[in-house]
């Protein structure tokens, strides 16, 4: 149940914090004074759309918070938890701001969520009425839904295994129908990939393989200069290699002339020690790198022409499968990998149909009796449920009236079963019964809603019902009647009624007031929870628009005793 709500900066409520107690509350105040809004500001909470024309005229921001008492290992605690909330034991909180410009930002047991979470929770926390919720009453599948809640606890457990079990049968349906409808265009390209995968796996490309041949190739292009290159960088380092002349200058003598020219004179001066290891070192170094290049001269091959050839005649096979298959070598080597993948799970159809037909056979059958079951029980229950509003809607002075649900089948199976459900209204004996979308008035839908939800309440509870105006277009007794069903559904559930009747509010154990404030230049609002005389005067003001008057408040008086003495005893 909703413990508390708060509001600031909504529509014309500046700020007000609504004590919502269990059992039967009422919000009454005069017109404009935004009574409506505590309807918003719940809806707000529940992930309904935001509105930045809500936010009040002025401010950057409306604020909406709601405190609730929840059973702590519940469908909610759990949800809130992995939404990366938490209750603060039994009590969660719920927040949601609007901007001016229209952002919106919802808070889930303390911590930043998206507001589709909000709307998760709501199927859980409340049930909400207004004159949007009477037209989607005329829809057949709100008429089905209402059903189905009466239907109770048995029906809704064959009713999700039926929904398994169809959402199953619909994925591999259509996965069969795709499956059947390409058979031979899924062939061709099985047929098109095999030819593609023999050929790239003839040629065997390796990783890094044509980076690899491009190097040789290169190589082997300019053998000849290379060669040269490496026989004149040798002798300019050492002439001692491959019979160079003993007088032609090079690195090595160079360096060795230098080193024991320092050497000869070092004993003189401790600092050309030093300078004499270094030119040392230098020499050794180059005497290694005159070395290596013999070496690599040793290394160049003889046959260089041919082994270019078959260089060139590799990257060309390479090239044809990069230009056929991939921008790169190693686009086309993933290729190969993703292609033998792709080809399995197409060689695989065959015996993928078979199952898939089987499946689909089986779930079919399932179906078929999960429906037939699911028929029966709403047979049976759209009879109890006609009989039990109807004998409501008598006691909601629609004495004559009489409500039908009708059920019956529909050619193919849905998400919810294979039964169309109507509910239709005998406005009186001997009239042919109507859908309610042409056979009630705005008021009678009102009572007929009303109606449901207090039969419906006793098989599948709900734990805040929210009515907003469920009494527009009623009067007189009839109200009166309204007001009785309504602590009738209090009795089981918290209910929260915005009403401008005094024979509905009169049967409220908690009595809140909107109050319009117009001394500022912006009417504002706040809310009062009522008492004693207060509540009389405010039921007089509902009466007869005039809270002072003693004819006002003696009948208020007497509307609230009536209401008092009807109710149960609280234990």
């Amino acid at each position: 149940m909703i413990e508390e709500l708060t509001i600031r900066d909504l529509g014309v409520i500046a700020e007000a914090t609504l004590p919502l107690s269990p059992g039967f509350t009422a919000v009454t105040g005069e017109t404009g004074a935004g009574k409506t809004m505590v309807v918003s500001a719940l809806g707000l909470l529940l992930g309904e759309r935001a509105d930045a024309g809500a936010v009040r005229q002025g401010q950057p921001q409306s604020w909406v918070e709601g405190r609730w008492l929840v059973p702590e290992n519940g469908a909610v605690a759990e949800r809130v938890r992995e939404a990366g909330g938490d209750l603060d034991g039994p009590e969660l909180l719920l927040g949601r701001s609007v901007s001016a410009e229209g952002r919106s930002r919802a808070i889930v047991g303390g911590r930043s969520a998206p507001a589709a979470v909000l709307a998760e929770l709501a199927d859980h926390l409340v049930v909400v009425h207004g004159q949007s919720e009477q037209m989607r009453l005329r829809s057949a599948t709100a008429q089905r839904e209402a059903l189905d809640r009466f239907a109770g606890p048995d029906f809704a457990a064959v009713l999700a295994d039926y929904g398994h079990a169809y959402r199953r049968w619909q994925a591999n349906h259509e996965q069969l129908e795709l499956l059947l409808t390409e058979r031979d265009r899924r062939a061709r390209e099985a047929e098109e990939l095999r030819a593609a995968l023999a050929e790239i796996e003839t040629v065997a490309p390796l990783p890094g393989e044509d980076v690899e041949l491009a190097e040789r190739a290169e190589r082997l292009s300019n053998l000849e200069e290379l060669r040269q290159a490496a026989i004149i960088a040798r002798e300019h380092l050492s002439a001692e290699n491959e019979g160079g002349s003993d007088d032609a200058p090079d690195a090595v003598a160079l360096l060795n002339a230098a080193r024991r020219a320092v050497e000869r004179v070092a004993a003189h001066d401790a600092a050309l020690g030093p300078i004499a290891e270094s030119i040392a070192n230098i020499e050794f170094l180059l005497a290694d790198a005159a070395g290596e290049l013999s070496s690599y001269l040793a290394g160049l091959d003889a046959d260089g022409a041919r082994e270019l050839e078959i260089v060139q005649e590799r990257r060309a096979e390479l090239a044809l499968i990069v230009r056929k298959y991939g921008s790169s070598l190693d686009e086309v080597i993933e290729a190969l990998e993703l292609g033998s993948n792709r080809l399995f799970e197409l060689d695989g159809d065959a015996e993928r149909i078979a199952e898939l037909e089987a499946d689909v056979s089986a779930d079919s059958d399932l179906l078929q009796r999960l429906a037939s079951d699911l028929s029966s029980r709403r047979e049976s229950a759209a009879e109890r449920l006609g009989r039990e509003v109807t004998a409501e809607l008598g006691a909601l002075a629609m004495p004559d009236a009489a409500l039908v649900v009708e059920v019956s089948r529909r050619d193919a199976l849905g998400s919810s079963g294979g039964d169309a459900v109507s509910i239709l209204l005998k406005p009186h004996s001997g009239a042919e019964p109507r859908p309610l979308g042409r056979g009630a008035s705005g008021g009678e839908l009102s009572r007929v809603m009303l109606a449901i939800e207090v039969v419906v309440a006793g098989t599948d509870p709900v734990p805040t019902f929210v009515f907003d105006e469920v009494d527009a277009g009623i009067g007189g007794a009839a109200a009166i009647e309204i007001g009785r069903r309504l602590a009738r559904l209090a009795e089981s559930a918290q209910v929260i009624v915005v009403t401008h009747l005094a024979q509905v509010a009169a049967f409220a154990e908690n009595h809140l007031r909107v109050v319009k404030d117009g001394s500022g230049s912006v009417t504002a609002s706040s809310v009062q929870l009522l008492q004693g005389q207060e509540r009389e005067a405010e039921m007089a003001r509902l009466l007869s628009g005039l809270p002072d008057s003693e004819s006002g408040l003696a009948h208020a008086r007497e509307l609230i005793e009536l209401a008092q003495a009807a109710q149960p005893a609280k234990h």
